[in-house]
């Protein structure tokens, strides 16, 4: 109980403090125009969250697919994910987050005097459970070159039979963004996830940090950089990095191309080195 009350009042902290940073940006700066502010920003495809809020009336749909490079046999080597960002009113926007595991390619296990045998599938394939979530501007304006944002999700219990365990996750981040000239963003987020909503589940709660760099190789080309860990009482620290290159022909269109290694950071994400690819495209432009 102890635990509980000590990080709701770590929580009151951070968000306090994440108004007051963000207040203390002028409002009026003239920023609106810079490619930073005016091209599309995607949360994917790496595990750092931008402080970018959509603003009301706006749509943007994310997905993508990475292939697991040591996938075991018998397990999936294919996972995908979409999320679905809805401006709201103010400085919020609505999001719903779907992670999809395909099934594992058929392969066989040769058993002297019996002959090939099919390897059994291991662990969860098809929908995962679903996260809704919401993220709130710490300021009032969404033009400021430095950015404070809170991102708020709950992973729900549905999804395929397939996946074991299956509880509530509450889950929190602090993001926040810094613009670099015109085009370059520095960003970094502090967050924590648990399972169930026991003090015992905050104690085996897992945190996570990042810091993500990104920035143009030319007029509609860009890179993206990332590192971050996680860490668990149980199971310490686990470090990870992620980088891609992008193209964006439309100011709201971008597609990547990424490769990564590290821990994923939702409760059925794979873990492991890996190569993806995705679409971002924002509605109305």
């Amino acid at each position: 109980m102890r635990i509980s009350t000590l990080l709701t009042a770590t929580g009151f902290l951070l968000a306090g403090s994440a108004r007051t940073l963000a207040q203390t940006v002028d409002p009026n700066v003239d920023n609106a125009d810079t490619p930073f502010i005016r091209n599309i920003r995607p949360d994917r495809p790496g595990q750092t969250v931008t402080t970018n809020i959509l603003r009301p009336g706006q749509v943007q749909l994310e997905v993508g697919s990475q292939r697991q490079l040591r996938a075991t046999d018998g397990t999936s080597r294919a996972f995908s994910r979409g999320l679905l960002r809805v401006g709201f009113w103010g400085l919020m926007e609505l999001r719903v987050e779907q992670d999809y595991r395909h099934s594992p390619s058929q392969s066989t296990t040769f058993i002297p005097e019996v002959g090939p045998v099919p390897t059994p599938t291991v662990g969860p394939t098809g929908f995962a459970p679903l996260t809704v979530g919401a993220k709130m501007l710490a300021s009032s304006n969404q033009d400021n070159r430095s950015q404070v944002a809170l991102l708020a999700e709950m992973t729900l219990r549905n999804g395929d039979d397939s996946y074991p365990d299956k509880v509530y996750e509450p889950a929190a981040r602090l993001l926040i963004s810094q613009q670099l000239g015109k085009r370059f963003g520095l960003e970094a987020n502090l967050g924590f996830r648990q399972r169930g909503f026991k003090a015992a589940d905050t104690s085996r709660g897992q945190y996570i940090g990042t810091l993500a760099l990104n920035g143009p190789l030319g007029e509609h080309f860009g890179f993206f950089a990332e590192t971050y860990t996680t860490w668990q009482r149980v199971a310490g620290w686990h470090p990870g990095v992620t980088s891609g290159v992008y193209w964006r022909p439309l100011p709201s269109l971008r597609l990547d191309l990424t490769a990564g290694n590290g821990p994923g950071t939702a409760s059925y994400a794979p873990t492991g080195s890996y190569v993806g690819a995705g679409i971002s495209v924002r509605l109305p432009h």
